[in-house]
């Protein structure tokens, strides 16, 4: 929101503070949240096909781009250390945009197994929805030449390669 902008960008503007903004838009991999849909669709769904269960898809036309932890936190350390960095605000986005759709056949692709099942929003969710959300990361590509290097299957592939090991501690 713009009341949070401001906030974030008042220690640099009024006291000199060294400060950049990131803005994240689906940030996935390894260690995020599946036990349940509070943080992301994206963890439920991998914990439901890993548990040989059908997962739902509301909608499924929505656009999204969708960014690999390790891509973010390589974002994050260029920005941490240099000085160009100071003061903007940048968004992280991807080369990948996707349907919601076309994200759960790649998972079940990935996965080599998985059912889902298309569901109409309900009406008190459709008011929340955000519709089409992928990001421009323009910026600090040109700045700071960051780019996503992790494609959405090999993440993928990475992602449920950790939960199948480890997935008793997050289920």
């Amino acid at each position: 929101s713009d009341q949070m902008q401001v906030m974030m960008t008042t220690p640099h503007d009024v006291y000199g503070i060294e400060t950049s903004i990131l803005r994240l838009t689906n940030t996935y991999g390894p260690g995020m949240r599946v036990k349940d849909a509070r943080q992301t669709f994206v963890g439920i769904w991998i914990q439901k096909i890993l548990k040989g269960e059908d997962f739902e898809v509301w909608g499924g036309d929505q656009l999204r781009d969708f960014n690999y932890v390790d891509d973010v936190v390589d974002a994050f350390l260029k920005v941490a250390i240099n000085k160009k960095a100071n003061g903007e605000i940048f968004n992280l986005g991807s080369d990948e945009v996707i349907t919601l759709n076309e994200l759960a056949d790649t998972i079940i692709h990935v996965n080599g197994s998985g059912n889902y099942k298309i569901r109409k929003f309900p009406e008190d969710r459709k008011k929340i929805d955000i519709g089409d959300y992928y990001s421009d990361y323009s910026k600090i590509n040109e700045l700071l030449e960051w780019h996503p290097s992790v494609d959405i299957k090999e993440g993928l592939r990475k992602t449920l390669d950790y939960y199948m090991k480890h997935g008793e501690y997050y289920f």
